[in-house]
């Protein structure tokens, strides 16, 4: 999305016109989610992505019909199996792709709200603002005989990371190739510099208290515990686990989790709270240097997130996309 929409800012900037395609639908095994978009400028560049690879050729060539009408299109790809390779959707997947010329201002991507866009009909290409909370995932839906397609928009992930060290630095700059926020906090000064963590959004010398304060976890937070260090990890970890962080992990091994788990029993967190607590973090994966263990400790977040175990896929019956 930010690609796309950076391109939009650039060209338009530029003098030119500029088309936007955005999956407003999918079924079955979708190449890219809801609200990816594609954006085409009047003189054939583009920018983001509405399927990986599979259908922007032909996106492209209807973006330029709708540059030159101004009457936006609802197109449809996909089908049986059997014809996917002819319509460019090799996975078998299904997308609608609304394309319309870009007009006006674009909302912020990290303000939160709801923006619903009529996608076909009479109506089509009409849009509103909400941010009253009525729609809380982005989604295609029917109101009054038409269809509107509902993103919800909002700052991205955030990844709050405690304990400067070289774990952490593999941590940020995977979350970021994400597109999430970063920020490491560390009480050591000699520790948390942009030298030894230079892929963090920002860096925080303070104690744990500090930090959830300036950085309250809400819903969209993952919190990650490094330390290795009572006086450090117990405030920490019993800061995240009463706030509305969607992930909080420690590492240490299965002796220090429990014992770690006495502590934060005594400082008043519930077991309920604690059974939020991934401890060791990460997903069985066998890793090793920290590289494998930032991917390991990620993939479980993106899991948690998703609200899935983790497990292999071929050994899943639940859509391999969310």
């Amino acid at each position: 999305m930010g690609e796309a929409l950076a391109a939009i800012k650039r060209w338009r900037d530029g003098g030119q016109a500029v088309a936007l395609a955005t999956v407003v639908a999918t079924r079955r095994s979708a190449p890219r989610p809801l609200g990816s978009k594609l954006a085409v400028s009047e003189t054939g560049q583009l920018a983001g992505s509405v399927s990986g690879g599979c259908v922007e050729s032909d996106v492209a060539v209807h973006a330029r019909e709708v540059l030159e009408s101004g009457r936006p299109k609802l197109l449809s790809y996909g089908i049986p199996d059997e014809d996917a390779w002819e319509v460019g959707l090799p996975c078998g997947g299904e997308i609608d792709v609304f394309v319309e010329r870009v007009e006006g201002e674009l909302p912020d991507p990290e303000t939160p709200q709801v923006i619903f866009t009529v996608v076909d009909g009479e109506r089509a290409g009409e849009r509103w603002v909400s941010d009253n909370g009525e729609v809380t995932r982005t989604q295609l839906l029917e109101r009054d005989g038409e269809r509107v397609f509902a993103e919800v928009l909002g700052p991205p992930p955030r990844l709050l990371v405690f304990g400067a060290v070289d774990l952490a630095e593999e941590l940020c700059r995977v979350a970021k190739g994400l597109g999430w926020r970063t920020v490491v906090a560390d009480a050591r000064a000699r520790f948390a510099t942009a030298e030894r963590i230079p892929s963090a959004d920002e860096l925080l010398v303070a104690w744990p208290e500090e930090v959830l304060q300036q950085f309250e976890p809400d819903d969209r937070t993952a919190v990650v515990v490094l330390t290795h260090e009572d006086r450090w990890d117990v405030p920490a970890l019993a800061g995240a686990l009463g706030s509305d962080a969607f992930y909080v992990g420690a590492l240490g091994s299965r002796r220090t989790q429990e014992r770690r788990r006495e502590q934060l029993l005594e400082t008043g967190v519930s077991e309920d709270r604690l059974e939020r607590l991934c401890g060791p973090a990460g997903l069985d994966l066998g890793a090793g240097a920290p590289a494998e263990t930032a991917l390991s400790i990620l993939a479980e977040i993106l899991a948690v997130r998703a609200g899935r175990e983790g497990g292999r896929l071929r050994a899943s019956s639940e859509r391999i996309h969310t």
